[in-house]
């Protein structure tokens, strides 16, 4: 009985996944799997530019086991990107303004792909699988289609850097896969209908997207689903997937029956809008960091830290200060008549139309009260000791987290077998993974919450390395990432509809 009593007050570890993985698995700098060459790799590229990171992370998955790897990681600021030269068309701009061309987009994902291979000693042209390319700088876009300009420009910038087209599309066949590949896929027995992780991609009957950055949220969606492999957490259909990098996306899929015709899960809710920006205009107030481009990454870093108290002042005060910024965070569905939400073009039209949830969280009206937040922030900084800042973002962001699982929960899209994941650095960063598992274990969803959620960093390049293997038919049928939750594989029945 006194177990059972204090057990209620013992806080329960969330499962988070970083990289490297387990020290056991990696040694020393650049390349951390030892037996890869001698061993059936697939190795992928990450490439994504972001409104505040750009990234190479190369992964490696085991295909005897499935198991993905994080190799190396480069990682650069986008707002370091050099500016636009006389004669070059400014395309677009991140979140704080810095301004894009299509030239120095390309120097800039050729320079951080070649560095990311030379610092893991892997030649591009020979050792490299595959590539996928994402990008998250959609804010100032006109509209979703337009994403696919800086895509082009990310494909560029992968092919001068020697990627050859090949290895960024599709094979054709079983037949024009590498030799060391042919074994594990199964290219010859189902066909790739664009479904990654086991979920069909929201499209309306026009075929326009409904989100600018739909892409990203579906590679987070994959790369959750893969980095919970790592955990005891089944995270297969029907789940939740949140990504909290600067800007919001993500996904929520539906539940399959066994007995339907169609294996896969289709996608039921869409999130957009603003995530990390937020926090980041709380700290720019306090003067820490530049006041267009700094970001709270600059001040507090994006590891996770478990466990402890908050020693930096008073409870009452954090609690109030919270609020004050939830009063001008807006999260909620996208109504119809809006073609922006936190910055980020949509059609919530065509979303509404076609029984999507889309799930937005804005700041005023189009981020018009970020000014407000940093206001907070400069007081904050004035009145209390950085713990106190520290713990206010953490707060706030794990807030903004549960109102979005809330505005789910009111749409009855979180039945009691689903499962909900989290990655970007506004989620997974100082203790908020700790204050998120609390609040969704007070909402009583789960008999055992720890079990139903999970936090991933690098949720997009594990995602990307997932995609290259939905692409390739490399499935894993002992340990499967389609599929619903505590079922098997669903690569017999995929066989089946395919004869």
């Amino acid at each position: 009985m006194c177990a059972g009593f204090f057990s209620r007050f013992v806080r329960q570890k969330p499962h988070i996944v970083e990289s490297p993985p387990p020290p056991s698995l990696v040694h020393g700098p650049g390349m951390q799997i030892p037996e890869y060459k001698n061993k059936p790799y697939f190795i992928v590229a990450s490439v994504e530019m972001g409104n505040t990171t750009t990234k190479c992370i190369l992964t490696g998955v085991n295909l005897e086991t499935g198991m993905s790897y994080v190799i190396n990681k480069t990682v650069s600021m986008s707002r370091d990107i050099r500016p636009p030269k006389p004669g070059e068309t400014i395309f677009g701009a991140t979140l704080d303004g810095t301004e894009l061309t299509r030239e120095a987009v390309t120097e800039l994902v050729r320079d951080t792909l070649l560095r990311c291979h030379r610092d893991a000693h892997l030649d591009i042209l020979k050792e490299l699988d595959f590539v996928v390319r994402s990008t998250g700088v959609v804010a100032e876009m006109e509209s979703p289609d337009q994403v696919g300009d800086f895509v082009i420009s990310l494909a560029n910038g992968c092919l001068i850097a020697g990627v050859p087209p090949r290895k960024m599309t599709p094979p054709m066949s079983k037949e024009n896969q590498p030799e060391k590949l042919q074994p594990f896929s199964f290219a010859d027995k189902v066909v790739f209908v664009g479904a990654v992780a086991g979920v069909i991609p929201p499209v309306g009957s026009t075929g326009v997207e409904m989100v600018a950055n739909e892409m990203e949220g579906e590679l987070a969606m994959a790369g959750i689903k893969e980095g919970a492999k790592w955990t005891p957490v089944d995270f297969r259909n029907p789940c939740i997937s949140i990504d909290f990098g600067t800007t919001l996306d993500g996904r929520i899929t539906s539940d399959v029956s066994p007995d339907a015709p169609n294996p896969f899960a289709k996608t039921v809710g869409n999130f957009c809008g603003l995530a990390g920006a937020i926090p980041d205009a709380i700290v720019r107030g306090t003067g820490l960091v530049h006041e267009r481009t700094g970001t709270a990454l600059d001040v507090f870093g994006e590891k996770s830290i478990a466990g402890g108290l908050f020693f930096g002042g008073n409870r009452k005060v954090v609690d109030d200060l919270v609020k004050r910024c939830h009063e001008h965070i807006d999260i909620r569905i996208v109504p119809p008549e809006r073609n922006r939400f936190g910055r980020v073009p949509v059609n919530a039209k065509l979303a509404m139309e076609s029984g999507i949830a889309m799930i937005g969280c804005d700041c005023g009206v189009n981020s018009s009260e970020l000014d407000e937040l940093v206001a907070i922030g400069a007081e904050i900084h004035k009145k209390y000791p950085l713990s106190t800042l520290n713990e206010v973002v953490d707060r706030v962001c794990a807030g903004m987290a549960l109102r979005l699982v809330d505005v789910a929960i009111s749409q009855n899209l979180v039945p009691p077998n689903s499962s909900i994941g989290f990655t970007g650095r506004a989620a997974i960063s100082g203790r908020k993974p700790e204050y998120i598992l609390e609040g969704i274990t007070a909402r009583n969803l789960y008999d055992n919450p720890v079990d139903h959620v999970v936090f991933v960093d690098d949720g997009l390049a594990r995602g990307a390395a997932l995609m290259g293997r939905c692409m390739n038919s490399l499935g894993k049928p002992r340990n499967p990432i389609g599929g619903v939750r505590g079922g098997p594989c669903i690569m017999s029945r995929r066989i089946k509809i395919g004869k």
